[in-house]
């Protein structure tokens, strides 16, 4: 049964992820959740929500019950039709049975030992640079960030969409855009697929 959006946010982020699928490789979701172990303390409760055919990049930055919680991701991927990378854990993801990995860029050349193991694995650029680096690798997309204005820690300044998405046109990779994507700015670089924390759990967590 396709996913019946509930709110006005999670049905602009579905019209946006609907005209990213049609310029994508099938094995690739159109729209990518990233966990954070701050601010998506339980990433099952919005996985349990995510339209067909999305994904999950589950970060554990190495928490204590991060093979309970994968585990969980994992069984929650098989039954709703979810892609769930695991990111920068390549055991961690073999021994759930994700999909892939997820590369950060200073892992990257890692990703070369594992290209056989994954049907899908995607890294991480945070420029132009590092997107021509990442691109010429053996990986299936790159997500580039950051976009738009975020309030994340790391994030950089924004390329805003213009130039996002002259850089997508020209690279031969799928590239999400990552970094302020949410349900306001999803249709501004349509059709691209996108990844985001804040922007994807705040439509689709569950209303208390």
């Amino acid at each position: 049964m396709d996913f019946k959006p509930q709110s006005d946010a999670q049905r602009k982020l579905i019209d946006a992820a609907k005209r990213a699928a049609a310029d994508l490789p099938a094995h690739l979701p159109p729209a990518l959740f990233l966990t954070d172990p701050d601010r998506t303390p339980d990433p099952a409760s919005i996985a349990n929500r995510l339209p067909r055919k999305w994904g999950i990049i589950y970060r554990h930055f190495g928490s204590a019950n991060r093979y309970e919680i994968a585990e969980n991701l994992a069984k929650i991927a098989r039954i709703r039709g979810l892609t769930l990378l695991i990111a920068a854990d390549p055991e961690l993801a073999q021994s759930v049975g994700a999909r892939g990995v997820h590369w950060p860029h200073r892992l990257i050349d890692d990703s070369k030992h594992w290209r056989d193991a994954f049907p899908v694995m995607t890294t991480s650029a945070h420029s132009p640079a590092e997107l021509e680096t990442a691109s010429a690798k053996n990986i299936d997309a790159v997500l580039l960030s950051t976009v738009f204005a975020s309030s994340s820690p790391s994030a950089g300044q924004p390329l805003g969409a213009i130039y996002f998405n002259k850089l997508r046109q020209t690279t031969p990779k799928p590239v999400y855009a990552l970094g302020g994507v949410d349900s306001e700015t999803a249709a501004d670089i349509a059709p691209a697929p996108f990844a985001s924390i804040s922007g994807i759990a705040d439509a689709f967590a569950p209303k208390t």
